[in-house]
């Protein structure tokens, strides 16, 4: 029994360490329409550019939501090419949303996976 538990923690910190969770996803900001749009972080996406995203580019209306998904089944972020966001890992089956208050076009990547590459445009 005591190896059980032994093992069972030594697993836990494992995942945990790995990357297997992800931040919370912030609340939408004040003032948003609650609008959402999804994107996929596709399977394979470590190898592809444009494609790793989709859809890429996405449009969503100022005050709309993007939540990404991991349906890959390795870790990934979205970080702004500007600075203006980082996911942290989101790793596999897990999400990271983020809310844009302001109009333009805003250039994302992994940065895990530099070659993985978005686009953002709220209008």
């Amino acid at each position: 029994m005591r190896y059980r538990i032994a093992f069972a923690c030594v697993l836990s910190t494992l995942l945990y360490a790995c990357g297997s969770s992800s931040p919370a996803a912030p609340s939408p900001a004040p003032g948003g329409d609650g609008g959402g749009s999804s994107v996929s972080i596709v399977s394979g996406a470590s190898v592809l550019t444009t494609t790793a995203f989709a859809p890429n580019p996405i449009t969503v209306p100022v005050g709309g939501t993007v939540t990404w998904t991991n349906n890959d089944n390795t870790s990934h972020t979205s970080t702004a090419s500007g600075g203006a966001w980082d996911s942290g890992v989101i790793g596999p089956g897990r999400t990271f949303s983020r809310t844009f208050q302001t109009a333009g076009s805003f250039q994302y990547h992994c940065s895990i996976h530099p070659g993985m590459v978005g686009t953002v445009s709220v209008q």
